[in-house]
């Protein structure tokens, strides 16, 4: 019944209904807190869930709290070294990065990153979501060698395993493409955003709002 609940709950969360996502979160976390305890991976997965959509909503300080939660029972009970624990430190880091808090997203995202290299290897796609991640709070810290260093990273990976002509990749090219314009070198810029360009226009087609962007984007740069 818990799951069940938590499925609907995940549902609610994906069109956006936070608070019917809420409800259904906490339903479920009541169920595995009686039945499992509140040391059980299950019930660390609700405090996830219900971390994630206070997240979505800007309640960071709630989020922390719960993702807390459930980050110290994952450590407790699978260990610091597996994916899933990654996941949680990755969440957290989601989280300060939101609040603008980039020293400790860092933090969090590298914690997460180290599984991910030892565990998953420097091929996974989720290393390379860790890549990108710290390479876009580097940018945001307006360090933009160290930001390309872990979005090209990133990209190299998307490269061999979506593909180039997938949206994720599509989106390392773009913001690649903006750091370069960025540093004034307008050569690079362009290059990566006409390849961002092309897969959005084959993919998203030409009147979505990111094709727009970046179509606007590279004629502001050819006007230079």
């Amino acid at each position: 019944t818990a799951n069940s609940y938590s499925i609907i709950g995940l549902i609610y969360n994906e069109q956006e209904e936070y608070d019917k996502a809420l409800e259904y979160y906490f339903k479920a976390l009541e169920i595995r807190e009686k039945t499992l305890g509140k040391g059980h991976p299950d019930t660390a997965s609700s405090y996830n869930n219900i971390g994630l959509v206070y997240d979505e909503r800007g309640e960071y300080e709630n989020a922390l709290e719960y993702h807390f939660k459930a980050l110290e029972i994952v450590e407790k009970t699978l260990g610091k070294g597996l994916p899933y624990t990654a996941s949680s430190y990755n969440n957290i880091g989601l989280v300060y990065d939101n609040q603008g808090e980039y020293d400790k997203a860092l933090e969090y995202y590298f914690k997460a990153l180290e599984i991910q290299e030892n565990v998953l290897g420097t091929e996974h796609l989720d290393t390379a979501n860790s890549y990108s991640s710290i390479g876009l709070v580097y940018y945001s810290k307006g360090e933009f060698n160290k930001a390309l260093e872990y979005l090209l990273k990133a990209l190299e990976i998307q490269e061999n395993v979506l593909g180039t002509d997938y949206p994720n990749t599509a989106n390392s090219y773009s913001i690649i493409g903006l750091i370069y314009n960025e540093q004034e070198e307008y050569d690079k810029a362009l290059e990566y955003l006409l390849k961002a360009l092309e897969i959005q226009e084959n993919v998203l087609g030409t009147g979505h709002p990111d094709t727009i962007a970046t179509k606007e984007l590279i004629e502001e740069i050819n006007g230079k």
